[in-house]
C-alpha cells in the first residue's frame, strides 16, 4: 500500500518484529509528554506475555508508515478483535443489533492500548511539519485495510480531542463519554487540596483516611529499583482474587507483571497496603511526565475506605509529591467525585463498512453525545470544592 517512491504502509503482527527505538521516536518522541502505555515495552509486554494475542482475541495487526528509506515516519497500535472486551467503549449493543440483522460483527479492527482505557494519541507521528500529512496516511492506511480484511468496522478509542476532531473531519463517527479526573492546581501538600474542598467534604475524606489504616495497616510506595519478584506474586494474588470476582477472567498473564518490571520499573508504582506482616492489597500505576495513571486494584482482605485510600487519596499524594498534573483514576466510578475527581470527557472515532447501519449508530451518537454532555455539566453541579472555587476547578479502573 502507498507509493512505492515515497512512502509505504506496512502490517506487523507483533511488536517483536519492529524496532523499538523506531516505534517509541513516533509514540513518545522527545520534548512531549511521555506516555507508558504507548511505549514498544509496554505493547510488546502484552503480546509477548500472552495477554494480548491472538488466543486471547488481540490479534497484532498494527500498522507501520514507514519513509522511502525504509525509516519509521510514523505507526498505529492496531488489533484484529474477534470480542468487545477489555475496550472501555462499549460497543456490545451495536454488536448484538448487527447480527440480529444478520450481518457479521467480528472480526473487527481496534486502535487502542488493550484493557487499558487511558487517553493518548493513536496515529503516532514524529513532530514536524509533515506531522499532519503523515497521521492522514495512517489513517487511510488503516481504512484501506479494513476494506481488504472485510471488516465489519474500525474503532479509534481514547483519543485526544484533537485527534478525535481530525477523525471527524474525514467522516468517521463521533463518540463521546467520561471518566473522573483528579487535577493539580500547584498544590504542595494533600492538606493544601483539601483546604479548596467545602468543609463537609474535607472532614469526610479525613475521617475515610483515618478508618482506612485501622487495624495498624500501612502503606508503601513501590516504585524502580525497589521492585520485586515478591512485590507481583503478591499483587497478582489481589490481582486474580479481585478480578474473578469481578470478571470471571482477569486479562493480564502473571508474566506481564515481571516483564513489565524488567523494562519499566521506573515508569511503574505500585500502592501496597501492608497489615500483620504481609500484603493485603495493592493498586498498580503507571507513571507519564504528567499524569499518573492509576490501573489495577486488588485486595485479599476488606477493609472499609481501603479502595479510596491506596486508589484515590494515595495517587493524589504521590501526583503532588512528583508534581504531576494529573491524576487518571480508570474508567467510571462517580464515587470518585466527592474524592476530588471531576468529570472528564473522553473520546473515540468509529467507521463502520456498512453504510445503512453507520448512519443508524450516527444518529444514536448524536443522541448520545447530548446525553454526555449533560451529565458533565449536572455532574460538575455537584463538585466538592468550595462554592468561591467552583468556576476555577471546572474549567480547568479502579
Amino acid at each position: 500500500m502507498g507509493d512505492a517512491e515515497q512512502t509505504i504502509i506496512k502490517i506487523a503482527q507483533g511488536l517483536g518484529a519492529v524496532d523499538p527505538a523506531q516505534w517509541d521516536a513516533c509514540a513518545n518522541p522527545p520534548g512531549e509528554p511521555y506516555n507508558p502505555f504507548l511505549s514498544h515495552a509496554f505493547l510488546h509486554a502484552l503480546e509477548e506475555s500472552g495477554s494480548a494475542t491472538r488466543r486471547t482475541g488481540w490479534m497484532p495487526y498494527h500498522l507501520l508508515f514507514e519513509d522511502a528509506a525504509g525509516g519509521l515516519a510514523g505507526c498505529m497500535p492496531m488489533y484484529l478483535k474477534s470480542h468487545s472486551r477489555g475496550e472501555y467503549v462499549f460497543d456490545h449493543g451495536w454488536a448484538d443489533a448487527f447480527e440480529r440483522a444478520g450481518g457479521s460483527y467480528y472480526p473487527k479492527l481496534q486502535v487502542s492500548v488493550p484493557f487499558t482505557p487511558a487517553t493518548g494519541p493513536r496515529l503516532l507521528t514524529k513532530p514536524g511539519p509533515g506531522r499532519d500529512a503523515a497521521e492522514d496516511q495512517l489513517l487511510a492506511g488503516a481504512l484501506e485495510v479494513a476494506r481488504r480484511t472485510g471488516v465489519s468496522s474500525l474503532h479509534f478509542t481514547f483519543l485526544p480531542e484533537r485527534q478525535w476532531t481530525k477523525l471527524g473531519s474525514h467522516g468517521l463517527l463521533q463518540r463521546t463519554d467520561q471518566q473522573f479526573h483528579w487535577e493539580n492546581r500547584g498544590y504542595k501538600s494533600f492538606d493544601e487540596f483539601l483546604g479548596d474542598l467545602s468543609s463537609r467534604k474535607r472532614k469526610m475524606i479525613r475521617k475515610e483516611r483515618e478508618r482506612a489504616l485501622e487495624h495498624d495497616i500501612s502503606i508503601e510506595w513501590v516504585t524502580g529499583a525497589d521492585l520485586t519478584e515478591n512485590h507481583w506474586d503478591a499483587f497478582y494474588a489481589f490481582y486474580m482474587d479481585t478480578g474473578s470476582r469481578k470478571w470471571g477472567s482477569p486479562y493480564l498473564t502473571r508474566e506481564f507483571f515481571s516483564l513489565i518490571n524488567e523494562r519499566l520499573a521506573d515508569r511503574t508504582l505500585l500502592i501496597m497496603a501492608r497489615s500483620n506482616g504481609r500484603y493485603i492489597a495493592g493498586a498498580l500505576n503507571f507513571i507519564g511526565d504528567e499524569v499518573l495513571f492509576g490501573r489495577n486494584w486488588g485486595a485479599i482482605e476488606h477493609h472499609p475506605f481501603l479502595h479510596f485510600e491506596c486508589c484515590y487519596y494515595q495517587a493524589i499524594d504521590f501526583a503532588i509529591a512528583r508534581g504531576l498534573k494529573r491524576v487518571e483514576a480508570g474508567a467510571q466510578g462517580e464515587h470518585k467525585l466527592a474524592r476530588g475527581y471531576l468529570p472528564a470527557k473522553t473520546y473515540s472515532a468509529h467507521w463502520i463498512a456498512n453504510a445503512s447501519f453507520s448512519e443508524a449508530v450516527a444518529e444514536y451518537l448524536a443522541r448520545e453525545r447530548l446525553h454526555v454532555d449533560h451529565d458533565i455539566e449536572t455532574l460538575g453541579e455537584y463538585s466538592p470544592f468550595r462554592h468561591d472555587e467552583h468556576t476555577e476547578t471546572q474549567e480547568d479502573d479502579f
